[in-house]
């Protein structure tokens, strides 16, 4: 039930969080009671370790492990409803005042759901969270990496195009970059491009900087983590030069090994260069993150001031998939209650 409108200081924008990655124990295991489904771990502090990525993930692929139990209570209309709107819930808790939420619809049809319901359900959820607490938010629906799922990724394609503009803003490309090129989903993006679709693409994260060569080359308008890019001057030029953003997950990237060492994340370099990163979760609860800690263990690291810290907030609200009027609405909300966190810290 929806309860009255919740009004708190925000002043955070996150354009890269996945849905399934980023709900909390209490959430996955009220929706298995939801869902009538048992789970092998019925304590929240074990589940939650077993949710959590291990300190000695080793790639992507260990990464992306993680997912397979959030996923098996995300297959219900009700449950993907809950799901979005308490995952509001928690980032407007933590200061968020616009969030993209991702997630791919294709994984939501192991049971009876089509990609249609379940979008419908996320949407539902979304309305209702921006309602109930002072957020604005939108959904990004991602299509696969796979070899035999092209079906699957057209349809999610179709459903884009159907809620944008009604809770959808954008489509994705996500999954083991490695394993599946990005290249080999050109038709895909060639189909949302022609409809007028924007989109974003996971791209330099396992892969070189030849994948995100190629996801510039499809119309990609955002980069989801980018890292690999440094390893290219031209590369970095062009991501300058196009206006590009990157969508960067600093723990995420350390875990799955985009970078092995901290004193190598190309934070710094991406902005001597003139690329425009944003700072972003990518998933809550694997990665054992919000997007606070997240400002705060780069300002440690690279001892950025308030000003550069604010300006990397302030990239998200250009970089949003929104309309210029509510990207100015953003870019003044976040310039004028910044400071009271930063000053916080």
């Amino acid at each position: 039930m929806s309860t009255k409108k919740i009004t708190l200081p925000t002043y955070f924008i996150d354009l890269h969080l996945h849905l399934d990655g980023s709900l909390n124990p209490d959430n996955i295991l009220h929706m298995a009671d939801m869902s009538k489904i048992s789970l092998p771990y019925e304590d929240k502090d074990e589940l939650y370790r077993q949710l959590k990525v291990s300190p000695y993930c080793s790639n992507l692929s260990e990464y992306l492990e993680k997912f397979v139990l959030p996923l098996q209570v995300l297959q219900t209309g009700e449950c993907i409803e809950y799901a979005v709107y308490e995952l509001l819930r928690d980032v407007y808790s933590q200061g968020l005042c616009y969030v993209e939420i991702r997630f791919a619809p294709q994984l939501h049809t192991k049971a009876h759901l089509t990609q249609d319901e379940a979008v419908s359900a996320a949407v539902k959820g979304l309305k209702r969270g921006t309602t109930d607490f002072d957020i604005k938010a939108q959904l990004i629906l991602c299509c696969m990496r796979n070899n035999s799922n092209h079906k699957e990724n057209e349809e999610t394609v179709r459903m884009a195009l159907k809620y944008l503009g009604n809770g959808v803003c954008a489509i994705d490309l996500a999954g083991n970059e490695a394993a599946y090129p990005t290249g080999d989903f050109a038709d895909i993006f060639r189909q949302a491009a022609s409809e007028g679709i924007p989109f974003t693409i996971h791209a330099g994260e396992a892969a070189g900087a030849e994948s995100v060569w190629k996801a510039l080359e499809l119309g990609a308008v955002r980069i989801g983590h980018g890292i690999r890019s440094a390893s290219d001057k031209a590369l970095m030029d062009t991501l300058s030069e196009k206006g590009i953003y990157l969508e960067m997950c600093y723990s995420s990237n350390m875990q799955t090994h985009a970078v092995d060492k901290s004193q190598d994340y190309p934070l710094r370099l991406f902005i001597d260069r003139g690329v425009n990163v944003t700072i972003n979760t990518d998933n809550m609860t694997v990665s054992g993150t919000t997007l606070k800690r997240e400002y705060q263990i780069l300002q440690k690291q690279f001892a950025f001031t308030e000003n550069e810290l604010k300006s990397l907030a302030l990239n998200s609200a250009y970089a949003a998939f929104l309309p210029e009027a509510d990207k100015r609405f953003l870019y003044d909300k976040v310039n004028s209650e910044f400071g009271r966190w930063f000053n916080a810290i």
